[in-house]
């Protein structure tokens, strides 16, 4: 629509936000220029706007007061590629944006994944060298090198890293669609471009070298005498392997906690009183499309059965319109004494179809002809005025103040105060904010009676159909806007359980694997046991100690980090969960649960076996 249909556009008033201006830049303009300027329009243009009725008021006076008070007003610019992701604390978007911190947090996690696979890999190479290392021996008894082992190793690492880059491609394009899906985004794979095989091909390649190159040093200096004499019998490296091993599951445990954080401050946005009631209650858009017949329009809606009540208004708790204006109270013109909050525009029945409670004063009322210069308040509008509930009921404030003719100046009279609502979403604290009738609106509210929907659904589509022919009839339930809101964290909180399944299955298979490793090395250790006299139990617990010792250590250092990162998480939110005990109790008790199976299944097996046959293979 053409901005010079709207009546706000010709004010030239400085205290106007109704609008976000899009500058584009010639080609040779430098963004830095634009916002070195943008950073004087305050001191070029606002407070010389605001001289002209405010006594007393200079540039230097202002400058004084933004350092004395740390108030201050700046224009900036964001670059138009930077909303989506770094925009989460400004407020009037056109679309619910995502968080650059969620695009860091899933990148960590997959690096985490990738990690903890490298050292899976590492452990069990280390862990296995000693079947390999009489290949060693003899490969250096007839004349290799160590650099000649260590190209074979670090070969061999890159072969398996490329086998597992081709079956990785095709479970992605297997998992693609379900991912999209749960993340609500529609990535592809570019196998057109160039730079996606390069970035994928030297990542492969550090990935082999990072993963191979420990155990290919390692198993290169074994020397050949010892290892042909069998003297070098403990496979090396068993220190290293338990410190990956403590790595590992520091990094479970840590999901873990993740994962049981960010689904309870889901649940708690989700069931949290939001000061208003969303259920039940339909939105229809664009009802500017009625013109002069919104009221009718209202009228014909109310009449239908299983509606309980109809307002029209722009503004909504959910993602809609916002607006700010600066109100003076009557009197006092000194800019200090400033108040800029929300100003809404709704009908009557606005505050009774969305069940906000008054507090203090009375509600619109069509019975009084001065409620159209009047006013209601929300709770944290008061402090800014510096006035009691029952103080500010008959205050007289203005937003008129910029004209010369100050006499003239329209009043608005606050008739009521709310109780404090969520208008923004949970991550803000409640600004203060303001209502005034108003006939300019674009969406209808209508509360529905419990029951079923299509039914006065239909019916209200009908009614639309009639006073707007030919308009598209476009609708959405407050309740799934508010969901929208928090739609990122929530599909964060599903993927967050996806990848904790993935670590903890992937240190499962590294632990698993070195269980396995453990109870073949000590087969003889074990039947000399069973030949002894030793229970099955009492071999189990002796082989799964040691792990279990490792995977404590890993709880003990996973846990503060794990509570430091998540309460770091945490303050994005102004309205939050505090982090319980049990959470920790709960993911340490999983992690060592899981371990325990993961270890016990190997050792039994192990411990089960007949002592003669392992015993009689020396």
């Amino acid at each position: 629509m053409s901005l010079s249909s709207y009546e706000n556009s010709k004010s030239l008033a400085w205290n106007n936000w109704s609008f976000p201006t899009f500058v584009k830049l010639r080609k040779e303009a430098s963004p830095e220029h634009l916002k070195d300027y943008l950073g004087t329009v305050n001191e070029r243009y606002l407070i010389p706007w605001a001289m002209t009725f405010v006594p007393g008021l200079t540039v230097e006076s202002a400058r004084a007061s933004n350092q004395e008070t740390g108030n201050y007003l700046n224009f900036g610019a964001m670059p138009l590629t930077d909303i989506h992701l770094h925009s989460r604390d400004r407020e009037s978007e056109f679309n619910i944006n995502s968080d650059i911190q969620n695009v860091y947090i899933l990148s960590a996690i997959g690096f985490f994944l990738i990690l903890l696979a490298s050292v899976n890999f590492m452990n069990l190479s280390t862990a296995y060298s000693l079947k390999r290392a009489k290949e060693v021996g003899v490969r250096k008894t007839l004349g290799s090198s160590r650099v000649g082992l260590i190209r074979q190793f670090l070969t061999e690492a890159g072969v398996i890293s490329f086998l597992s880059l081709g079956l990785a491609i095709v479970i992605v394009l297997i998992a693609l669609p379900y991912f999209n899906e749960l993340a609500g985004k529609q990535i592809a794979l570019p196998f057109q471009n160039p730079i996606f095989w390069i970035v994928l091909t030297l990542s492969t390649i550090t990935l082999a070298f990072l993963s191979g190159s420990y155990p290919a040093f390692m198993l290169s200096r074994f020397k050949s005498a010892e290892v042909l004499k069998n003297s070098q019998n403990r496979g090396g490296g068993s220190r290293v392997r338990n410190v990956l091993v403590v790595f590992q599951f520091a990094i479970s445990v840590f999901l873990i906690v993740g994962t049981l954080v960010v689904y309870q401050q889901l649940s708690f946005i989700q069931n949290k009183d939001l000061g208003y009631k969303k259920d039940q209650i339909l939105i229809v858009d664009n009802i500017n499309a009625a013109g002069s017949q919104r009221e009718a329009l209202k009228q014909e809606v109310q009449k239908i059965g299983n509606v309980s009540s109809v307002s029209l208004s722009s503004f909504l708790p959910t993602p809609s319109a916002r607006n700010g204006t600066t109100f003076f109270q009557e009197g006092i013109l000194e800019s200090m004494d400033a108040v800029i909050i929300g100003n809404w525009r709704i009908d009557y029945d606005y505050v009774t179809t969305l069940n906000l409670e008054l507090i203090e004063g009375r509600n619109f009322n069509r019975a009084f002809a001065t409620d159209s210069s009047a006013l209601i308040i929300n709770e944290s509008a008061l402090p800014m005025f510096g006035v009691s509930a029952e103080e500010a009921i008959g205050m007289r404030v203005t937003n008129d103040f910029h004209r010369p003719d100050k006499e003239n100046m329209k009043f608005y009279t606050v008739i009521g105060v709310v109780k404090n609502f969520h208008f923004e979403s949970l991550r803000n604290n409640i600004n203060g904010l303001s209502f005034r009738l108003g006939q300019d609106a674009k969406r209808m509210m209508v509360k529905l009676e419990v029951g079923e929907f299509s039914q006065p659904i239909a019916e209200i589509e009908e009614v639309w159909k009639k006073i707007c022919p030919g308009q598209p009839f476009n609708y959405y339930f407050m309740d799934e806007s508010f969901n929208d809101t928090y739609k990122a964290d929530a599909q964060l909180g599903r993927i967050f359980i996806i990848f904790t399944t993935l670590s903890i299955l992937i240190a499962c298979l590294g632990l698993f694997g070195l269980t396995a490793f453990n109870a073949e090395r000590r087969a003889k250790e074990i039947g000399i046991r069973k030949v002894l006299g030793a229970q099955v139990s009492q071999i189990t617990l002796k082989l799964s100690l040691n792990f279990l010792k490792l995977v404590s250590l890993a709880i003990i250092i996973s846990l503060p980090l794990s509570w430091y990162v998540m309460n770091k998480w945490l303050e994005d939110f102004s309205y939050r969960i505090n982090i319980s005990w049990w959470v920790f109790v709960l993911s340490a008790a999983l992690a060592i649960t899981i371990s325990i199976v993961t270890v016990c299944y190997q050792s039994i097996k192990a411990a089960i076996v007949n002592p003669v046959k392992s015993l009689r293979t020396e």
